[in-house]
């Protein structure tokens, strides 16, 4: 956050730190997108051409995909809380478990979007994810599904993340990856299981591969769309000139 302030205050030649905080609290109000998903956004996309009346005047804009098996309210496909929910409950159904939590990608770590069944503990400690010692980040390394049958004694996870998990009831959890048709992951969404598992089924694990993959194709129709909107908001908000 402090680095997308500062770099906003040097881009515009803001006043302070503060005013590049207002500007992104603004647009992320005025968008709907979460306040760190557009911080994260400012540093990591190109900076608009000197003096350019829009940050992306060739984007093409495009109607969100089809989400096939998610049971979301009639308007509400464009938007990212309603499509978390949905892929969790998802998820949740196919795995036969009401315990679970989706990930989103924010930079080089996995940040905790959504969960249910879960205590403030294990949210807590695992707000953010980085590093190796977890499924789902050994899921994203690998791109592909993990199953940990046993999070007793499996070898994947530090002693911290393994007391984390087992005080939260949780003795087994699959993640899959929210990829899109490229292949980079883009989020998470795991299950998590009251006892140990020895594995799904084919047509299980076909199911969540077809979900991940639909929903990876939406979060980078969200990125390119709905966040870039907001990059375009933000900048014409900035530079005092009509959209």
């Amino acid at each position: 956050m402090a680095a997308a302030q500062e770099l906003l205050v040097k881009r515009y030649r803001l006043s302070e730190s503060r005013a590049g905080f207002e500007l992104l609290r603004s647009v992320s109000q005025q968008c709907n997108v979460k306040l760190h998903t557009l911080a994260d956004a400012v540093v990591r996309v190109p900076a608009p051409d000197r003096d350019a009346r829009l940050w992306f005047p060739a984007r093409r804009r495009h109607d969100p995909p089809r989400l096939p098996g998610l049971m979301l309210e009639p308007g509400s496909r464009g938007s990212q809380g309603a499509v978390l929910k949905a892929v969790l409950h998802r998820v949740l159904s196919i795995a036969q478990t009401p315990m679970g939590n989706v990930q989103l990608l924010n930079g080089d770590r996995l940040h905790l979007a959504r969960h249910t069944g879960l205590n403030s503990y294990f949210t807590e400690f695992f707000a953010f994810v980085e590093g190796s010692t977890t499924a789902c980040a050994e899921a994203a390394a690998q791109r592909r599904q993990v199953t940990v049958g046993d999070v007793a004694s499996a070898e994947v996870f530090d002693e911290a993340s393994r007391y984390a998990i087992l005080q939260a009831g949780s003795r087994a959890v699959h993640s899959v990856p929210l990829t899109h048709a490229g292949g980079a992951v883009l989020g998470m969404v795991s299950s998590h299981h009251e006892h140990p598992v020895a594995g799904f089924t084919g047509a299980q694990l076909a199911a969540f591969q077809r979900t991940g993959a639909d929903v990876g194709r939406w979060l980078s129709w969200h990125w390119n769309t709905v966040v870039l909107d907001a990059l375009e908001r933000l900048h014409a908000t900035a530079t005092r000139r009509p959209e």
